[in-house]
Formats: C-alpha cells, sequence, structure tokens
C-alpha cells in the first residue's frame, strides 16, 4: 500500500521554514507584540498552518502591516492576526475587537484596552 504525502507528519519540514532567517525575524517580532514565548508561537503555527501558507507568512505579515490604517488594525492587529497571519479564527476575533471597542465606551484608556484584546489573543495562542 502506498501512502500519501498529505499523510505524513510534516512537523520538520515547518519548523525548518520557521527557522529560517525570515520567518525567525518574523515570528519574533510577533511573539514580542504579543507577549508570547517564540517557541510556544511556532508551535501554534506549525499546528494551524499548511506548508503553503507557512512559505508565504512574511509576506503577508510585512504587507498587513503596511496596510493596518484604524485602531483594531494598527494597535491591536486583527487583520494581522486574524487573515494575514491567521493565528486566531475571524469570528474569535471579531469578538476580541466588540470587547476593546466596548472597554474604550466605557471611557477605558486606548492603551489599556487593546492591552487587553492582546491578552484574549494571547490566551487563544497559549491555549
Amino acid at each position: 500500500m502506498s501512502t500519501y504525502l498529505y499523510e505524513k507528519d510534516l512537523t520538520a519540514q515547518k519548523f525548518a521554514i520557521l527557522a529560517s532567517p525570515r520567518h525567525d525575524r518574523m515570528v519574533r517580532e510577533i511573539a514580542d507584540d504579543l507577549g508570547v514565548k517564540a517557541t510556544r508561537l511556532r508551535r501554534h503555527m506549525m499546528d494551524r498552518f499548511d506548508m503553503i501558507l507557512m512559505e508565504n507568512l512574511p509576506a503577508r505579515y510585512h504587507q498587513a502591516k503596511r496596510e493596518a490604517g484604524s485602531l483594531h488594525d494598527k494597535e491591536l492587529g486583527a487583520t494581522l492576526y486574524s487573515r494575514a497571519v491567521p493565528l486566531v479564527d475571524e469570528e474569535r476575533m471579531e469578538e476580541i475587537v466588540a470587547t476593546v471597542y466596548q472597554l474604550l465606551r466605557k471611557n477605558v484608556p486606548e492603551a489599556e484596552a487593546v492591552a487587553t484584546g492582546k491578552k484574549m489573543i494571547r490566551e487563544l495562542i497559549a491555549a
């Protein structure tokens, strides 16, 4: 019986991609931004992403950062972390953005509201 490539464990190949210089820089930037360990973030990416997405991550990441304009994109990284580098499902990210804006409407300082949103993202990655 023959086995197919897509049935094999691609963990080593995915790690090799994320260990490349461009990918490693991106992972470390994201880890610093979200306050998670780079190793935990790599593991999360390896579990969630297929090989094609992983190959293109740095380009997607930098393009999304350039296009960020609104608060939820620029400070929180809503589009960045749900579409460009999909660490969080879009539905869950919408809930996080809603929570941040709800805090802002209650006159919570912007930095604190964004920190709460990033904490929610961090908890999803650590889970």
